[in-house]
C-alpha cells in the first residue's frame, strides 16, 4: 500500500463537487459524513474516499471495490481530500 503525506495536517472536506477545472476531473458524492463516493463525469463509480480521524488530524483513505474479489482495496491514505481523489483517478 502506497502512502503519501501532504505538509497540512487539517482540511475540510468540501460537498459533492468535481475536484479540479479539468472536463475529466471525477465528481464526489457525499454518502455520508465520512464518506464520499468517486465517479467519472459518465457515472462510472472509481471508489470511494473515507475521511477519519488520527493523531495528527483528519486523514482520508482512498478504496477501490473489486468486484471479483467482492473487497475494498486500499489504495493509501492523505491529508487532502483531492489527493485521495487523485489517487483513485490515476491508480
Amino acid at each position: 500500500m502506497t502512502k503519501r503525506s501532504m505538509t497540512s495536517p487539517r482540511t475540510t472536506a468540501q460537498p459533492a463537487v468535481a475536484t479540479t477545472g479539468s472536463r475529466s476531473a471525477p465528481r464526489l458524492v457525499q454518502v455520508n459524513d465520512r464518506l464520499w463516493r468517486v465517479t467519472r463525469q459518465t457515472g462510472e463509480i472509481l471508489g470511494y474516499v473515507e475521511s477519519f480521524d488520527s493523531p495528527a488530524g483528519d486523514r482520508y483513505r482512498a478504496k477501490r471495490y473489486i468486484l471479483r474479489a467482492r473487497r475494498f482495496d486500499v489504495l493509501g491514505e492523505f491529508w487532502r481530500i483531492d489527493d485521495a481523489t487523485d489517487a483513485l483517478r490515476f491508480g
